[in-house]
């Protein structure tokens, strides 16, 4: 017989009130006392006694007898927290909803977009607690999303293509996500870096003396995430064919090669197709136009960008140099892959729904 204090009453759940309080139990996204009132009411009528219950979910065996009574008096609805005591609301839903109405339908009359300062003048609601509703509903008039639509006639076609390869890598073959950082500017600061504290962040000159460019061409292996990499003086075709002529020496020759390429005319000069028409392995997989955040180097971009070229401070060519080309190694040690999880499907209907959101701003 199950130990403890007897119960004074049974607990008898409908399948349909069973089946609500394990949805709730098994929750992630509920509220955690919530989640462990449904187990207590679960364990309960499963024949358990309170401090057995209790003991389980690590509760006071008289709490457990308190949500019991709870439950057995208003059912579900009494396993959630009764509204409390408090200062009436100021403002009610209508005053809101006038608010909300106004930030996301109106423009002022003399800016752009709402500030809490302005939206509190229009609306009569203190700035404070116009700030307060802006965090709850999510609103930030003060931000913009950029975004540029493909005007490509076969984008759809071009990102099935560029996500397969992706996703499923075809066997023998070697996919390369290639593209070139143009104009890498070796930039000496006016003032040594002040070097980042306790409450302060470093401080970096905004003065500082140009000392040339340099173009960084990348080829990155979407599948082991190893870079290959090359600096050089311009960012023309020239360049760019010697770069797949000392790429093409480093790819084992029985393997094919796909290269993902963005439209810049470098990729698609004559004397490049010439040279890539005489290689029967390699096949050009290009993005839509507007599309290049569909090349993984892209990412590889961003980091090489903070981690080693921003911040730095460069007296040559020479030393910027260097420093790209002792990340490119020290990367390389432990690169992984990029973790592509949009599919095609995924892209496409995203890119559908803002498509259809930008036609609906159309007067």
């Amino acid at each position: 017989m199950p130990g403890g204090r007897p119960r004074t009453f049974d607990l008898t759940l409908s399948e349909e009130t069973r089946t609500q309080l394990e949805g709730i139990a098994g929750s992630r996204s509920l509220p955690a006392g919530l989640v462990r009132r449904a187990r207590v009411i679960l364990l309960s009528a499963s024949g358990l006694a309170n401090r057995d219950v209790a003991e389980e979910v690590g509760l006071s065996h008289v709490m457990v007898g308190h949500w019991r009574r709870r439950f057995r008096a208003l059912g579900l609805a009494g396993l959630y927290d009764a509204p409390r005591s408090g200062r009436p609301r100021t403002h009610d839903d209508d005053e809101v909803a006038r608010l909300l109405r106004t930030v996301l339908r109106t423009k002022p009359r003399d800016a752009t977009h709402w500030s809490t300062r302005t939206a509190a003048a229009k609306t009569g609601i203190s700035k404070s607690t116009v700030q307060r509703y802006f965090q709850l509903f999510g609103v930030q008039p003060h931000r913009t999303k950029g975004f540029k639509l493909s005007p490509d006639p076969f984008f759809i076609e071009k990102v099935r293509d560029i996500v397969g390869l992706y996703l499923n890598p075809p066997d023998h073959a070697l996919v390369l996500s290639v593209d070139e950082k143009s104009q890498i500017q070796a930039l000496e600061r006016a003032a040594p870096l002040l070097p980042m504290g306790l409450g302060y962040v470093e401080g970096v000159s905004h003065n500082y003396l140009r000392h040339g460019t340099t173009t960084l061409f990348a080829a990155l292996d979407v599948q082991s995430g190893e870079v290959f990499a090359q600096c050089k003086r311009r960012h023309r075709h020239q360049e760019f064919l010697a770069f797949l002529r000392q790429l093409d020496a480093q790819v084992p020759a029985r393997l094919d090669v796909h290269l993902i390429l963005d439209n810049y005319a470098t990729h698609k000069h004559p004397a490049v197709r010439a040279w890539l028409a005489k290689r029967s392995r390699y096949h050009l997989h290009f993005t839509p136009t507007y599309s290049s955040w569909l090349n993984q180097v892209e990412i590889w971009f961003g980091l090489i960008t903070r981690q080693a070229i921003r911040r730095g401070s460069f007296r040559t060519v020479h030393a910027l140099i260097q420093r790209i080309t002792s990340y490119v190694r020290r990367y390389n040690r432990t690169s992984r892959p990029f973790v592509w999880t949009a599919s095609a499907e995924s892209i496409l209907a995203k890119l559908t729904r803002l498509a259809r959101a930008v036609a609906g701003t159309q007067r």
